[in-house]
């Protein structure tokens, strides 16, 4: 199960009711923000999450809205003393412009904490136990644009009447055989983990596609998703002005979520020119599970 919390959601500048683009997703100990617009730790405040944790932030492309809150974010970890290093994920031409800015504010060499510049590829970004959070390519203007695939591993479960029938206790031995280690029994059989553990069950996925000006690269990557995140900049009726500026339109969104055959799919990166009926009504004649998310909105993703 992940959870996602919208602090921005508006389109290359904030509105009265949106400010620019940045989510935080949970998972277990781990807090991703995923992009830092202009504003982003005020929101970080009112949303009630504060700061504690967020100390990896997945930054999808170098424009500025974007990116431009990371310094005030940085600036005030290091005053406040309340981490001691951040951890920036990006592509190549965003970790340039990023560290630039860095050095318009601070100085050259001189930050107030300790940040780490990972550059992103594609492929995986981390790995744990638990889950697989991946990098893929997204088309947009300029280069080196990515979003964020959060993978929960597949779990077998554990059966608990073969067990019993086979006279497996209580207790550390089907920890064991759970974590796919065999099991000697008192009489001295050997249990093994197939023998006890269903089919492989695959965990949530979530997929997060910041700005994007095509889906053709997007469909086997939001397979099966439980959600899947991607901006709606414009309406069908400016289609041109989408492509010109390498945006999408609700529909086209909404027709990705349908051919990717997703659970649900949440818009967001949405322009002060239209109202967030007119964007849902567009999405939902094609997929009817859309919703627009709206600053501070929290969603709860699950395995469908």
């Amino acid at each position: 199960m992940f959870e996602i919390v919208f602090l921005g959601t508006s389109a290359s500048a904030p509105s009265v009711q949106r400010g620019l683009s940045s989510a935080v997703v949970l998972y277990r100990e781990h807090r991703f923000m995923i992009d830092c617009g202009e504003g982003t730790q005020r929101q970080l405040l009112k949303s009630g999450l504060g700061f504690r944790r967020i100390n990896k932030i997945l930054i999808t492309h170098s424009h500025l809205d974007h990116i431009l809150g990371l310094g005030g974010l940085i600036s005030t970890f290091g005053r406040w003393e309340m981490i001691p290093e951040v951890e920036i994920f990006a592509g190549k031409a965003a970790l340039n412009r990023i560290q630039a800015l860095m050095e318009v504010v601070f100085g050259p060499g001189k930050m107030p904490l300790k940040v780490t510049y990972r550059q992103v590829k594609p492929g995986i970004v981390m790995e744990d136990e638990h889950f697989t959070l991946f990098a893929v390519p997204v088309i947009h203007r300029g280069p080196d644009c990515y979003g964020y695939v959060f993978q929960e591993k597949s779990k077998r479960p554990f059966l608990n009447e073969k067990a019993e029938e086979i006279g497996v206790p209580f207790g550390p031995e089907r920890k064991q055989l759970v974590s796919g280690k065999p099991i000697t029994l008192e009489n001295g059989r050997t249990v093994y983990p197939e023998e006890v553990l269903g089919p492989p069950v695959p965990g949530t996925k979530l997929v997060f596609i910041g700005d994007a000006g095509s889906t053709a690269n997007l469909v086997e990557v939001s397979r099966e998703a439980d959600a899947l995140v991607i901006e709606s900049t414009y309406l069908e009726e400016e289609r041109e002005l989408a492509e010109a500026f390498g945006h999408l339109t609700a529909a086209q969104a909404a027709e990705l979520a349908a051919e990717a055959n997703v659970r649900q799919l949440i818009l967001t990166h949405i322009s002060r020119r239209y109202r967030a009926s007119e964007v849902e009504a567009e999405a939902r004649a094609i997929f009817p599970n859309t919703v627009v998310a709206n600053d501070f909105d929290h969603f709860t993703v699950k395995r469908r």
